[in-house]
C-alpha cells in the first residue's frame, strides 16, 4: 500500500476523532510497525507516548458525547483535526521515506474526514430519527478500525 494513502487514511481518522490518530500511530512506533527511532518522530516510540496520546483519546470519546461540546467545523476544532492528521501523516510518511509527502496527505485525510464524518454522523442520525448516541459511537468505532488497520499495514 502507497505511504501517500496510509498518511491520507490517518488523516482521515484525525478529521473523524483527532487524538485516535496520535494515540495509533505511537503504538505502532512503540511496537517497531512504523521504523521512525532516527528520526525526529522518535518520541513517538518512547515508552509513555502511547499512553499519553491514549488518554487523551479516552477523555475526547468522552467529550464528543457531552452536548456542550462544540461542532467539529467550527475553527479550533477543525485547526485541531488538521494539525493531528498533518503530524501523524508526516510521521508515517517519515517512516516511508516522505515526511512533507505524508504530511501533505495526512492534512487532506483530515480535512476530507472532519467534512464527511460530519454530513455522514448528521445524515446517519436524522435516519434513525435523530438519535445522535449509537451514531457517534459507531463513529468511534470506525475510527479505532480504520487507525488500526492503517498502522498494521
Amino acid at each position: 500500500m502507497s505511504i501517500y494513502v496510509l498518511a491520507l487514511l490517518i488523516g482521515v481518522v484525525a478529521g473523524l476523532r483527532a487524538m485516535t490518530a496520535p494515540a495509533a500511530v505511537s503504538i505502532a512506533a512503540a511496537a517497531g510497525w512504523l521504523p521512525v527511532a532516527n528520526s525526529w518522530a522518535a518520541f513517538m516510540g518512547y515508552r509513555f507516548t502511547p499512553y499519553i496520546f491514549g488518554l487523551l483519546a479516552l477523555v475526547e470519546y468522552v467529550t464528543d458525547q457531552l452536548p456542550s461540546t462544540p461542532s467539529r467545523k467550527v475553527p479550533q476544532q477543525f485547526g485541531a483535526r488538521v494539525v493531528s492528521g498533518g503530524f501523524c501523516g508526516a510521521v508515517i510518511g517519515t517512516a516511508g521515506g516522505s515526511l512533507t509527502g505524508g504530511a501533505v496527505a495526512g492534512v487532506i485525510g483530515a480535512v476530507i474526514g472532519t467534512l464527511g464524518g460530519y454530513e455522514a454522523r448528521k445524515r446517519l442520525v436524522a435516519a434513525i430519527g435523530g438519535k445522535d448516541l449509537p451514531i457517534a459511537l459507531l463513529e468511534d468505532l470506525v475510527a479505532i478500525l480504520l487507525a488500526v488497520w492503517v498502522v498494521s499495514s
